[in-house]
This record gives C-alpha cells, structure tokens and sequence, in this order.
C-alpha cells in the first residue's frame, strides 16, 4: 500500500487546522482547529505504523491514543476557560481578551476606601 493519499488527507487537514488557529477570532472555533491538527497528527501515526515495520508492534496506534486522550483533557481545560472569558467579558472573541492585567480591575472606579470616622 502507497500511504500517498493518508498522508496527503494528513496534511491538508493539519493545513486547515493551522488557518483555523490563525484567522478565527472566535475561542471555540480556534480550539476546533487545534482538534483538527490534533486528528491529522493522528492521522500520520496510524498511517506510518501500519507501512512501516516498527520495533515494537503497534506503536504508531499506542501513542494516537494518547494524542485522543491529551485532546480530551485538552477540551476540558480549554472550553472552562472559554465559559469563563464569557462570563467575565460577554465575548469569547479572541482579539477583545487582555493579554495584560489592567491597573483597575473594577473598570475606571477607585477602589472603596473604609472612612476611619463613620466605619463605612
């Protein structure tokens, strides 16, 4: 068998994972696109333990399934964050999230100050 056309499947898929991940502004559809490289590199290990005779039997399918796994973890991790940008900004757009922590977290107001005299 030529692993010509697993291969080819392999890197156009990897290919629209890596425009997904640079062009998408929305958090859900940049964690799909990382899915899609995440399945294309799977793609690739299947296809190279079964035409090529390796040491150890099977081994191409041993570590997809670990790339499965770390992809699971990877979604849980990633839509909690995501739920939570969404509930602190109402946007899960990925150019709106501040890559530094402003000065005021409370949005422009001071800080409340307890008054020593009235205990408020």
């Amino acid at each position: 068998m030529r692993p010509v056309i697993p291969y080819a499947t392999a890197a156009l898929l990897f290919g629209l994972g890596v425009y997904g991940v640079l062009r998408r502004r929305n958090a859900v559809l940049v964690l799909m696109s990382v899915e899609l490289m995440l399945n294309a590199v799977n793609l690739i290990l299947v296809t190279a333990d079964t035409t090529a005779r390796a040491v150890l039997p099977h081994s191409g399918q041993v570590f997809a399934l670990f790339v499965i796994v770390l992809a699971a973890a990877e979604i849980g991790v990633g839509l909690a964050i995501v739920l939570q940008l969404y509930r602190l900004r109402a946007t899960v757009a990925v150019d709106d999230v501040p890559l530094t922590e402003s000065p005021d977290p409370v949005g422009g107001r001071e800080p409340a100050v307890m008054n020593s005299e009235t205990g408020r």
